[in-house]
């Protein structure tokens, strides 16, 4: 049995605008959280890129990094992750370089090989540069030399960055990063809370090819779990609502802002939706304590992750800090 007692509990936060509410407010809600996750012990705090999405203000992620750890003193802050696609690595390694200079042993540098948006906007981000897949490699190896110690004869030092030795951490939903992060000795973590279909073949992949390097001696993961934790399973599903109804709105290409719940969401769903919706949400854990408490027991079963990195999309700010409460206690 794979105890919980040695999960380590961590929020990804897309930093989602509610209805009828400002960016400002969800800035500011984001920051509220990291305190309260703080408080309960929850390792870390990542902030997700995203770019030209109504609903979604974490675009400027390394300013959001900041902002979240200049506001909290022990919690971890990451990016879950920095689109590498969409940045220069030097760019990428001065902006956690000065991060971790001003926040030293907190800071935590997520890749993901996906630019998080969509064609016109990667143009717009990186003007006329075409990506192709074996430049992720190249710049996650740009990125390990810039922020790792200067060699003799370096001529491009990332100023500040070098010998900051930020952790890396390789994002993904597919089996490249896994293959990636097991050859370079990295830290992993599986985005199961979009994708869960190749969960299990990608920790597997990872775990068998992994090979030991000066950052870490043994595969070390980390899952993305939906989470949505209250005091009864029918109120759990009441308040999954607002999540549901944001994955229905990715699969139809009708994003918003973040909306307030409604009862039986799901039964009044066409039975191909309500399909798609809980294939999105395969890994989610949605109930009260107890059920809440099995869902992570199982789900630690079989990943036997070291890492849970819980998404609450609750409308309610005080209801989502309430869900992670109770999810912390789930854990002892």
């Amino acid at each position: 049995m794979h105890s919980l007692n040695n999960i380590a509990l961590s929020v990804l936060d897309l930093v989602a605008v509610r209805e009828n509410a400002t960016v400002a407010d969800a800035l500011h809600t984001a920051l509220r959280t990291a305190q309260h996750a703080e408080r309960l012990g929850f390792r870390r705090y990542w902030l997700a890129e995203h770019h030209n999405l109504a609903g979604v203000a974490s675009s400027a992620t390394a300013v959001l990094v900041g902002y979240v750890a200049g506001g909290t003193q022990r919690i971890r802050v990451g990016s879950g992750g920095v689109m590498l696609p969409n940045h220069a690595p030097l760019v990428v390694a001065e902006a956690f370089g000065t991060l971790a200079e001003l926040y030293p042993d907190r800071i935590d540098l997520g890749l993901g090989r996906a630019p998080g948006t969509d064609p016109l906007t990667l143009r717009a981000l990186r003007r006329d540069r075409i990506e192709r897949e074996d430049d992720f490699p190249r710049d996650v190896a740009e990125l390990q030399r810039l922020l790792g110690p200067v060699e003799p004869g370096q001529r491009l030092v990332a100023m500040p960055g070098a010998g900051t030795q930020v952790p890396i951490w390789l994002l993904g939903s597919s089996l490249f990063s896994a293959r990636l992060a097991a050859q370079r000795g990295l830290p992993y973590a599986f985005a199961s809370h979009f994708a869960p279909r190749l969960l299990h073949q990608a920790l597997d992949l990872y775990r068998q090819e992994f090979r030991p390097s000066p950052t870490l001696d043994k595969p070390r993961v980390i899952i993305g779990v939906p989470c949505i934790a209250a005091p009864t399973d029918e109120e759990a599903q009441y308040l999954a609502s607002s999540m549901q109804q944001r994955v229905l709105g990715i699969l139809t290409g009708q994003r918003g802002r973040l909306q307030p719940p409604v009862p039986d969401y799901l039964a009044q769903r066409h039975p191909q939706e309500r399909a798609a919706i809980l294939d999105f949400l395969a890994a989610a854990v949605i109930g009260g304590p107890d059920t809440v408490r099995r869902g992570f027991a199982a789900l630690a079963e079989s990943t036997r992750a070291d890492e849970f990195m819980l998404v609450c999309d609750v409308f309610e700010v005080d209801m989502r800090l309430r869900s992670l409460d109770i999810a912390m206690q789930a854990m002892h």
